[in-house]
C-alpha cells in the first residue's frame, strides 16, 4: 500500500498493519515561480481520495495522545474516522463542537508541534496529516453546506462583551452564544477578524475564509460592532456600568499589536516599516492590489529582520510586491527559527534569501533620509538563554553591509497600552500584559482576558484555547452571580 495511487480508493476494512503501510499524502501546491508573483493561496488542499487515504493512516488509538496536544481538545480520531466513511459534513460538525474556526486552524495552526507531534506514528514513521485533514473537511463543509446553524438554545438574559475580534474573541463569543448568552464583539478596525485579516497574508489564509467563519459566528446570533476602540470610543467601565451598555461581563482579547523595534541607529529613516504596519497595509487595507488607494512602499531590495512567522509573511509579501531580492536577517541559525518549517521551505522555494547568524547594528540612509543599506554583524551561538535556545554572541570585527532600500522589522510585539491606560485598576505584569488567575479573571470583577494580551505573541490556536477557557469561566461566574 505504500505506493498506492491517489486515484485508487483504499479498502473499506483495513487492519492496523495495513494502515501502517500507507505512506503520508503530500499536499498539492502551486509552483513557486508562479505563486511568488501573486497573492493566491499556495497550498491547494487534499483531494477527496487523498483525504480518505490519509485518514486511513490513523491507528484510532484508544487513548489518542493527539487530543492532548490540541489546545481546544478536538476529537481527532473521531473526525478522521468519519472521513474514512465519507461522512465529511459529519466530520466538520464534530470538529466544530470544539473549534469555531476549522478552516483557519487547518491552514495556520502549527500542528507539527502540537497534535501531530503526539501522533503514535511518529515513533517509526511520519504523523497523520491532522491539519490537512481538518482543512479538507472545513473546505468541504464550506462548499456543500445547505445553510448555517442557527442556535435554538434558551437565552440566559445575560449580556457579554468581547473586546477585539481575533481568534480568542471569536472562540469565546461562539462558545458563549452556544450557552445562550447575548454576545457583542467590539473591533477597532473596519473589518472583523483581528490578526487573521491584518497579520496573515492572503497566500496563507485567504480573507474569504475568515469572512465565511465570521458569517457562521453572526448566524449564531453574535453581534459585531466595528470601528469601536475600547479605551477611546468606550471604556471597560462604561461597558459594565453605563445603562446604555449594561454588560454583565467583559472578555478582553485585544491582542498585542504594539510593534517592537531594535533600538539601533537609523530606524527612523524613511523606508523602515514595522511588520505590523506593512502587513496591515498590504492585507487588511488591500495595498497588494495595484488598484488600491492604500499607500505602501515598493522596495526593490528588502531586508526583513526576524525569524518568526510574521517575518516570513512580511518577506514573502515583499517578494510578491515586486522586490528583486528579499532577505531574512536572523541572529540565530535555521534550526532555531520559530517560524513553521513549511513556511521556511515555501519561502526558500520562492527565492527568499536567508542570512543566518546575522544581526543588524545600523540602518544607513542617503542625503534625503531614505534607507540605502543596513550594516550587520556576524553572530555565533553561545550558552542557552531563558528561552532555552543558544544565545547569539557578536563576532568581533565581522561587520558587513547589505544594500537595500527597505527594512521591515519583525522582532516581536508588545501589549498596546491604549485600553489598559484607560482602565487603571486593571492589574498588569511588568511587560504590560494583563494578569489573570487560573480562570482568566482579571483584577476587576466580571472582567476576563485571554489571547495575546495575556500570553504575549502566541499562536492562533493557543489564543482560541484561552477563548474557550474564558467562556467556561464567564459562564460559571454569571451563574454564581
Amino acid at each position: 500500500m505504500t505506493g498506492a495511487s491517489n486515484h485508487d480508493m483504499p479498502p473499506a476494512n483495513i487492519t492496523p498493519k495495513q494502515r501502517m503501510e500507507i505512506s503520508r499524502r503530500e499536499m498539492p501546491q502551486r509552483e513557486a515561480s508562479e505563486r511568488n508573483r501573486d497573492f493566491l493561496e499556495v497550498n491547494l488542499g487534499l483531494t477527496e481520495k487523498m483525504a480518505i487515504w490519509e485518514a486511513k493512516r490513523c491507528l484510532q488509538c484508544k487513548k489518542a495522545p493527539c487530543i492532548e496536544g490540541c489546545p481546544v481538545g478536538i476529537d481527532i480520531p473521531g473526525f478522521i474516522e468519519l472521513i474514512t466513511e465519507k461522512k465529511f459534513l459529519e466530520a466538520a460538525a464534530l470538529i466544530r463542537r470544539d473549534n469555531n474556526l476549522p478552516a483557519v486552524t487547518g491552514r495556520v495552526c502549527p500542528q507539527e508541534t502540537q497534535c501531530e507531534i503526539r501522533c503514535v506514528r511518529c515513533k517509526s514513521d511520519t504523523p497523520v496529516a491532522i491539519g490537512w485533514l481538518e482543512r479538507f473537511v472545513a473546505d468541504y463543509e464550506m462548499a456543500h453546506r445547505a445553510g448555517r446553524v442557527k442556535l435554538q438554545r434558551e437565552k440566559t438574559g445575560k449580556k457579554v462583551a468581547c473586546v477585539g475580534s481575533g481568534p480568542a474573541s471569536i472562540t469565546c463569543g461562539g462558545e458563549l452564544a452556544k450557552m445562550g448568552y447575548d454576545v457583542t464583539i467590539f473591533e477597532a478596525f473596519h473589518k472583523p477578524g483581528g490578526v487573521l485579516v491584518y497579520g496573515i497574508p492572503e497566500f496563507r489564509l485567504p480573507n474569504r475564509i475568515v469572512e465565511d467563519e465570521i458569517k457562521t459566528l453572526t448566524a449564531m446570533g453574535v453581534k459585531i460592532e466595528t470601528n469601536v476602540i475600547i479605551g477611546r470610543t468606550l471604556t471597560i467601565e462604561q461597558l459594565l456600568h453605563d445603562p446604555a451598555e449594561n454588560f454583565d461581563a467583559v472578555f478582553i482579547a485585544n491582542g498585542a499589536g504594539l510593534p517592537t523595534f531594535m533600538n539601533i541607529p537609523g530606524e527612523n529613516l524613511k523606508g523602515v516599516y514595522s511588520a505590523n504596519e506593512y502587513l496591515t497595509r498590504a492585507n487588511l487595507m488591500g495595498a497588494y492590489d495595484p488598484d488600491s488607494e492604500t499607500p505602501i512602499l515598493y522596495g526593490k531590495y528588502v531586508c526583513v529582520i526576524g525569524g518568526g512567522n510574521t517575518a516570513l509573511d512580511a518577506v514573502r509579501t515583499s517578494k510578491r510586491m515586486g522586490a528583486q531580492d528579499s532577505y531574512i536577517i536572523y541572529r540565530r541559525g535555521r534550526e532555531q527559527m520559530p517560524a513553521r518549517i513549511e513556511e521556511v521551505a515555501h519561502a526558500e522555494e520562492e527565492g527568499i534569501k536567508f542570512d543566518f547568524l546575522t544581526a543588524p547594528v545600523e540602518v544607513l540612509g542617503d542625503k534625503e533620509g531614505w534607507v540605502k543599506a543596513i550594516k550587520c554583524i556576524r553572530m555565533e551561538l553561545g550558552e542557552p538563554d531563558q528561552s532555552g535556545r543558544r544565545r547569539p554572541v557578536p563576532v568581533e570585527g565581522s561587520e558587513f553591509i547589505i544594500d537595500c532600500d527597505m527594512v521591515i522589522v519583525a522582532v516581536g510585539v508588545n501589549a498596546n497600552p491604549l485600553l489598559t491606560q484607560a482602565t487603571p485598576d486593571l492589574k498588569l505584569n511588568k511587560w504590560g500584559y494583563i494578569e489573570t488567575d487560573e480562570n482568566l479573571q482579571t483584577s476587576l470583577s466580571g472582567v476576563f482576558a485571554g489571547g495575546d494580551i495575556v500570553l504575549g505573541a502566541a499562536t492562533v490556536i493557543l489564543a482560541m484555547g484561552q477563548g474557550k477557557q474564558a467562556a467556561k469561566s464567564i459562564d460559571n461566574y454569571l451563574k454564581e452571580k
